[in-house]
């Protein structure tokens, strides 16, 4: 087949896809390492593992559309659309859920930073307006979202349901199967990671084969494994559903804690987290148009658009690397040398003077950056296009902190003379061992 025949083709090239890709590289590595219909069958469902999440009630409004239950609510921006929900929502008992919106779990252990606890409360509508106040506007800090907390802009002002028991569902993207991975509980309301410890005899695996789809025996055999006491028929197509939003929707991961049964045994996906695969958002736009940005770091959102890959983490060493394999070891090494990075920042392979700069300006920004290491391999990239990007940017953003450089690859001897001729202290190193310890010791 012409998969078969880009494969030969390809046998004996792989450092030059090494320049260009170390996510090609690894996936024929992959390939060429399995034979027959396995190796095919790799190439086919493999999938990147990248996230993009969107709130509760926009989830709850998307497994809808898949006819999957969900319970009654609505969102609310402001204290006139609170007031307007909890009219609606309100139980015989006159109690409604208010729950906060943000990207993170653990939302009902948080505390908000003026000192409200938990983000989740079942209350009195009469009290509705008073907690919003303080909860619509506030920063909830949780478990998930560290010091800095998530801002709550939008409150789910939901019906409270009454359940007979709680369970839990997730489909995940599996390595060993190389797909789809239906998992359950017959308990559930707390993290997978509890259950398995507490039951783990109760953890259902059931692997599905993404070219095939789910069965109907898949699906009788997930509601017999979440011991579901209702109609086991209607229990199978809201899995069956589940499914469905997964495949259709490009989902990297549909977990729903809990999966709840009602007193007259219908399934309810009560609260669900989705995540989807950044690779399709050409095709899931609708989707990807929900993206709240209060909810992102301001840095990923300001690399996002020159397309540069950032991620920010605790350390105090800035990285500037092209290519996520390198990045990654890059990070690996200084750590070893006993450093700690700032950041995940990825250039890419043909990254323009301009985007350099702007990655300059993304790591100078962060006040916890002490030293800045870049670590470039010029395959595509040319290294002389690296160091003028670097020395403008330096320039630019009156650079304060200690730099090391290390350049390899096209057009390295004009890179390194740019960089000596700058006038600047650029600290030059030799390979990226001896770029992360210079690194590590500019801090001291």
């Amino acid at each position: 087949c012409d998969v078969e025949k880009i494969i030969k083709n390809l046998q004996g090239k792989f450092l030059w896809y090494l320049c260009i890709s170390w996510r090609m590289l690894a996936l024929f590595v992959r390939v060429l390492t399995r034979s027959g219909n396995g190796s095919l069958n790799a190439l086919s469902q493999c999938q990147q593992l990248r996230f993009f999440n969107v709130h509760e009630y926009q989830g709850a409004q998307l497994m809808s559309k898949f006819g999957i239950n969900v319970p009654p609510g609505i969102p609310a921006k402001s204290l006139d659309e609170v007031a307007k929900a909890v009219e609606k929502m309100a139980d015989e008992n006159g109690e409604v859920v208010m729950k906060s919106q943000i990207l993170a779990g653990g939302r009902g252990l948080g505390r908000f930073i003026n000192g409200l606890q938990g983000g989740v409360h079942i209350v009195p509508k009469a009290r509705a307006l008073e907690l919003a106040k303080q909860m619509l506007g506030g920063t909830l800090v949780t478990k998930q979202t560290g010091p800095a907390g998530k801002p709550v802009n939008t409150l789910l002002v939901a019906r409270k349901m009454k359940l007979r028991r709680e369970m839990y569902f997730a489909i995940l993207l599996d390595r060993k199967t190389a797909g789809p991975m239906m998992i359950g509980c017959s308990e559930g309301g707390t993290s997978i990671e509890d259950l398995a410890e507490k039951y783990p005899e109760k953890i259902i695996k059931i692997p599905v084969d993404c070219r095939k789809g789910i069965t109907d025996e898949q699906a009788i055999a997930m509601v017999e494994g979440l011991r579901v006491t209702g109609d086991k028929t209607k229990a199978a197509q809201q899995i069956k559903a589940l499914y469905d939003l997964f495949v259709k929707c490009d989902c990297t991961m549909v977990e729903v804690n809990p999966l709840a049964e009602t007193l007259d045994g219908q399934l309810v996906a009560a609260d669900a987290k989705l995540g989807f695969d950044d690779n399709a958002a050409y095709r899931q736009k609708e989707i990807f148009d929900m993206k709240d940005e209060s909810q992102i770091d301001p840095r990923e959102v300001a690399a996002a658009k020159y397309d540069l890959n950032y991620i920010g983490l605790d350390g105090n060493i800035g990285c500037m690397v092209n290519g996520a394999g390198l990045a990654m070891a890059t990070m690996d090494i200084i750590k070893m040398h006993g450093g700690a990075p700032a950041n995940f920042l990825d250039v890419g392979g043909s990254a323009s003077e301009q985007q350099v700069v702007e990655a300059f300006k993304i790591l100078t920004g962060d006040k916890q950056v002490k030293a800045i290491l870049v670590n470039i391999f010029g395959g595509i990239m040319k290294c002389d296009v690296i160091a003028s990007g670097i020395v403008n940017a330096a320039k630019q953003v009156s650079l304060s902190v200690p730099l090391v450089v290390r350049l390899e690859g096209t057009n390295v001897a004009q890179g390194k003379d740019i960089l000596r001729s700058s006038g600047m202290s650029i600290i030059a190193a030799d390979d990226l061992d001896d770029a992360a310890k210079k690194a590590v010791a500019a801090l001291a």
